[in-house]
């Protein structure tokens, strides 16, 4: 059952996960370089953990993933009780998609109209930009089918597959957004397939962005950065003329390596592709999205800040954090920078203000909260610490109960 043991805290899950592959809290710790009292602080729930990348070594040691030490995403369901991951998962794993030899073009009937597959997969984008996550897993399986036809279809080149690429790449972005970091991985890798026989530059770029996005849900920072700085690489090669949508596909790679910098500790190369970046943007001069980046000089410093809180520095996001306006970008960057912001509270213990970011952010886009993992985890520590009784006890109850963090 998805989402068991979710009630769980980080430091529980350790515990769990510990006692069943046989270690004791001195050996794990040693496998982390850590000493036995952070460990049993840590299990007991008296510490947190708040970088990522050693939450990353203690799910290598125990051998389970990363998402299994965050906890597992619970069912999406919207308004009306949907829930279509299950569908997503089934298009992406269908024996058809395994051969194209086995399951010749004449099994899958007649080809889609494949401007009418790209106008639907740009109205799936947009979706999933203003927040409205659930109507894009909706319309995600359909769309998973029809990219395989498109590819069918063209022999796995040209148009088709850039208009596949698009779809997989839509499909890692929102299976990532809500903790499903398995089914990303195998959509950012369609999503790469599909642009290689695109014979069209900038949707490689463009779906290398999907590719770091699952490697960094899963916790492999350092192949995240070997992916970002290939494609970067390759696209500065490939493409002479950087017009704003190849301008804004490249700093967007320089943000996703910057963040897996940052949580692998790494903070002398994070500022370097932060900066890197901020040359891209001024370059570009305004706040975009060229292919769904919402590259600009606002959303670098909202990376700046996420990699910030990733390397530790709490202080300086919760000082300059609420500073930032973030109204001019897409609503799926303003509830991930008001989460950030709520994290930044609640490891500095502001409560009420890790609470009213939160709120904030659920406002704009109920969906992305309640199913994201880390909300789940911000909320369960807040519920923990906060005294029943009282108004604001009342209220943090409420939001746990819809983000499913206590039972």
């Amino acid at each position: 059952m998805r989402g068991a043991g979710d009630h769980l805290s980080i430091g529980e899950r350790v515990a769990f996960y510990r006692v069943r592959r046989g270690l004791t809290q001195s050996v794990l710790a040693s496998l982390v370089g850590r000493t036995e009292d952070w460990l049993s602080k840590i299990e007991r729930g008296e510490r947190e953990i708040r970088r990522l990348d050693v939450l990353a070594e203690l799910a290598s040691a125990l051998r389970v993933s990363l998402g299994d030490l965050l906890g597992q995403p619970v069912l999406l369901e919207d308004d009306h009780q949907h829930d279509d991951v299950p569908a997503i998962r089934d298009a992406l794993m269908a024996p058809r998609r395994l051969s194209r030899v086995l399951f010749p073009n004449d099994q899958l009937g007649r080809a889609p109209d494949i401007e009418q597959v790209a106008n639907l997969t740009e109205g799936a984008w947009e979706h999933y930009q203003l927040g409205r996550i659930g109507r894009t897993v909706e319309m995600l399986p359909e769309l998973i089918r029809a990219a395989q036809a498109l590819e069918t279809e063209a022999n796995g080149s040209g148009r088709g597959s850039a208009v596949s690429a698009r779809i997989h790449h839509l499909a890692a972005t929102t299976l990532t957004k809500i903790g499903e970091s398995d089914l990303s991985w195998i959509a950012a890798e369609r999503a790469m397939n599909a642009a290689d026989n695109s014979d069209d530059p900038l949707v490689l770029a463009s779906a290398a962005r999907a590719g770091t996005h699952a490697l960094l849900a899963v916790g492999r920072y350092d192949d995240a950065l070997q992916l970002g700085q290939t494609a970067r690489s390759w696209l500065t090669t490939n493409v002479r003329d950087m017009d704003p949508a190849a301008l804004s596909l490249l700093g967007m790679l320089d943000l996703r390596m910057a963040t897996a910098a940052a949580r692998r500790n790494d903070r002398a190369t994070a500022n370097e592709l932060l900066a890197a970046a901020d040359s891209a943007a001024q370059r570009l001069g305004a706040d975009a999205n060229y292919w769904q980046t919402s590259f600009g000089p606002t959303n670098v410093m909202l990376h700046r800040l996420s990699a910030a809180l990733d390397l530790g520095d709490v202080a300086y996001v919760t000082e300059h954090g609420p500073r930032v306006d973030s109204s001019v970008l897409p609503t799926v960057r303003q509830v991930a920078h008001g989460i950030d912001i709520a994290r930044a509270h609640s490891y500095s213990a502001q409560d009420d203000e890790a609470i009213a970011a939160l709120l904030d952010a659920e406002a704009k886009s109920p969906q992305l909260v309640r199913h994201n993992p880390a909300v789940r985890e911000i909320v369960r520590e807040i519920h923990r610490r906060t005294p029943i009784a009282g108004g604001r006890g009342a209220q943090v109850l409420a939001l746990a109960e819809r983000c499913r963090a206590v039972q």
